[in-house]
């Protein structure tokens, strides 16, 4: 099994690698064949091919020699106005020779850059323009200021479909020898959705189990099966409630889940096909699941919290199915 990390090592090399992505990839070839290009700002989620799609740009445009051409910063880690008027304005300003008339810089998580470094920036990319383009990516476009965004062309990345990831996963665990059967590719999708980073690290950490199943992606996370919690649920709405607090204490106590853990488990049941329950049901049930979810994070108690909306699941199963 390889050391190295599945993410980087599977990562495409070149636009016509990427997947599910196909208007950024279409409209980022035309540049590559015009040889030219605008200052770029990628924005999406987390695990969707906006830094992938930078280098593979950056590749396809200066081929195995980009580097010389190319800087990559992490903005979350030097994000200050000095990294900005130092860094970056020292490598835009020196022009370049060749089929490529300029270099290119990656701003990546540009959105946890201060707000005086954007308007160095933004001063930058208006001076240095001819001899460099930016490409910005970040997770939140609302972080990046209004000059920036409106220099530069934004592609936006969408979470990769089911489709996509379990066949990137399944091509992947071909080429590592690592069994799987397709409830844990399933689970592994339901974990982190349209994450294909997230997805592929998931996947070879579940592998050092011997075998991809729900179980060892669920032992990875560090979660119980969804059927203990789904069990909890429906001893709540048999409006058994001491029987769902056990369980919820077993949960908490004994398998070691935090409060978060539990409410997001809960809400992914709640909207499953297992649970016959209905639909105006559902939406309160989600609604008390939010509100629990936002006090946890302001500090309240996990045990409390939980044990509240199971009584409240309990009321609700008595007024909706009519179990007491």
């Amino acid at each position: 099994m390889a050391e190295a990390l599945w993410a980087e090592k599977y990562r495409p090399r070149t636009l016509s690698e990427i997947v599910n992505q196909k208007d950024i990839v279409n409209r980022l070839m035309k540049f590559v064949e015009e040889k030219n290009m605008p200052h770029l700002l990628f924005a999406g989620s987390p695990g969707t091919g906006k830094t992938t799609a930078a280098l593979a740009l950056v590749r396809d445009l200066y081929g195995d020699n980009y580097e010389q051409f190319f800087l990559e910063l992490n903005a979350s880690d030097e994000r200050g106005i000095d990294v900005i008027r130092n860094k970056v304005k020292e490598f835009a300003r020196i022009s370049v020779q060749g089929d490529v008339k300029f270099k290119v810089i990656l701003l990546d998580e540009a959105d946890n850059m201060t707000s005086d470094a954007q308007q160095a920036l933004r001063r930058i990319m208006e001076v240095y323009t001819s001899a460099t383009r930016f490409i910005l990516a970040c997770n939140y476009l609302s972080k990046i200021i209004e000059p920036i965004q409106s220099r530069t062309a934004l592609f936006r990345f969408y979470p990769l479909k089911k489709e996509d990831v379990i066949t990137r996963l399944k091509y992947i665990a071909e080429e590592e020898g690592v069994s799987y059967d397709e409830k844990g590719l399933d689970t592994i999708y339901e974990v982190v959705s349209g994450d294909m980073r997230r997805a592929i690290n998931l996947l070879q950490a579940s592998s050092s189990y011997g075998k991809v199943t729900q179980e060892s992606v669920f032992k990875v996370l560090g979660m119980t099966k969804p059927k203990e919690v789904q069990d909890m649920v429906k001893s709540a709405l048999k409006g058994d409630f001491a029987k769902a607090r056990e369980s919820l204490r077993v949960l908490l106590v004994n398998e070691g889940l935090s409060g978060e853990d539990i409410i997001k488990q809960m809400h992914r049941i709640i909207f499953s096909n297992d649970m016959d329950m209905p639909e105006e049901l559902r939406v309160i049930i989600a609604d008390y699941l939010g509100e629990a979810e936002f006090r946890l994070t302001e500090g309240a108690d996990d045990e409390i919290q939980l044990s509240a909306i199971l009584a409240r699941i309990v009321l609700l199963g008595e007024k909706y199915i009519g179990n007491k």
